[in-house]
């Protein structure tokens, strides 16, 4: 799932916010729906809903309810943001579906045919993790990892060939026992069970955290680094939660995501400065988010759009606290903004809001005066959502 760990918080929170608003689950409980919700860009089909039309609200997800869904993960974006967008499901039954751009095989349904709508991964089951890169997806099956899409830069980890791309789903060489994985732009992440990390694909900026000035067609362990008990990719940049609650990371640093109050790009682990304590973590395309033990969270890295959400439009080398934010079960964030799923069944969204991504039915920034927890509201409390996710470098937003 990419974030950690500390159920009995949440619950702790969820139950305090329940204790204080008794009324409120019944008051919303009227308006729900059960549908995976998505909104923002829509060029390839990536909202799931049959079109290509933009979504100004959320819009429901054909056919995909939000009891059914363990893991939904958004991938593609860049510079042709609206070009290779796309998202895949993990459902409760150990299937996956998968929508949107399809020009990598990242659909894994053995064409490169875009759809708008979501369709099941053919001769796929039994997987407990899944997650979607910028052209490549990674599920996990039975400890181990399996890869399709772009090959281009050995993001899939065959060791075997450069075939590119892959249309359905392969093994990566060598990992067993894996309990979750992480896809970033042109690499991916594997944390296995023995606390470990492992990484293959595009060496650029550091994000394989080996030290590497090479693509690494198979998974190398990521050195001076253990205990890691969840991770969480961004595009190039890497955090990993260790046993004692703190944070290591590394790859691209030029807007300070890595948070050791530098800017210059850390090839291998490096300590987050000033957080201990911590009990989720999340990472957004090129901004990093952690969620404290005492529910607070803190932002840093890129914030050129307001995406931090901390008053400013300054980038952030080391963590700021954002003391006016708080209950978040999950955080996601594409190229320029980021959403945020609160215990009490919400969707907020702060950062650049051009295309909609924001959800909020408008195509307004929000503004310092308007920093979370601002008015810049997805889906209302009460929606039953509790997670959130984005295409990966794009600007399509997901709540389930």
């Amino acid at each position: 799932m990419h974030h950690s760990k500390r159920i009995t918080l949440l619950a702790a929170v969820t139950a305090a916010t329940a204790l204080a608003a008794p009324c409120l689950s019944a008051q919303a409980a009227a308006g729900t729906d059960p549908w995976v919700r998505a909104w923002g860009e829509n060029a390839q089909g990536q909202l799931g809903n049959g079109s290509v039309l933009a979504q100004q609200t959320p819009a429901a997800v054909t056919g995909i309810t939000r009891d059914d869904v363990r893991e939904l993960s958004g991938g593609g974006g860049g510079a042709a943001a609206a070009a290779n967008q796309f998202a895949v499901a993990l459902l409760k039954d150990g299937t996956v579906k998968s929508w949107g751009s399809n020009a990598t095989g990242q659909l894994g349904n053995g064409t490169t045919t875009s759809q708008s709508f979501p369709a099941t991964v053919a001769g796929l089951s039994g997987v407990s993790e899944v997650s979607a890169g910028l052209n490549h997806v990674l599920a996990v099956k039975g400890g181990r990892v399996l890869a399709w899409g772009s090959n281009a830069s050995k993001q899939l980890g065959t060791g075997q060939d450069t075939t590119n791309p892959y249309r359905t789903p392969i093994p990566v060489q060598s990992l067993d026992q894996v309990k979750d994985v992480g896809a970033g732009c042109d690499f991916s992440v594997a944390l296995r069970q023995d606390g470990t990390v492992w990484t293959w694909g595009a060496f650029a900026n550091g994000r394989l955290g080996t030290g590497s000035t090479a693509n690494r067609e198979t998974p190398q362990k990521v050195p001076d680094i253990e205990n890691v008990e969840a991770i969480a990719v961004g595009c190039d940049h890497v955090l990993a939660l260790t046993a004692d609650n703190t944070i290591k990371a590394w790859g691209k640093n030029a807007e300070g995501q890595v948070g050791n109050d530098s800017v210059a790009d850390a090839p291998k682990p490096v300590d987050v400065a000033y957080l201990d304590a911590v009990a989720w973590i999340f990472a957004t395309s090129s901004s990093s988010f952690a969620v404290l033990d005492d529910g607070s969270l803190a932002g840093w890295g890129k914030n050129t759009d307001r995406q931090l959400g901390d008053g400013t439009n300054a980038n952030r080398t080391t963590p700021v606290v954002l003391d006016n934010l708080r209950g978040v079960q999950d955080i996601a964030g594409g190229a320029d903004f980021t959403l945020a799923a609160l215990d009490d069944g919400s969707v907020i969204g702060w950062g650049a809001n051009a295309v909609a991504q924001l959800g909020d039915g408008s195509t307004t920034a929000p503004t310092a005066s308007t920093a979370p927890p601002g008015t810049t509201v997805a889906l209302p409390p009460g929606s039953g959502i509790t997670h959130v996710t984005t295409t990966k470098t794009g600007k399509s937003g997901f709540a389930y």
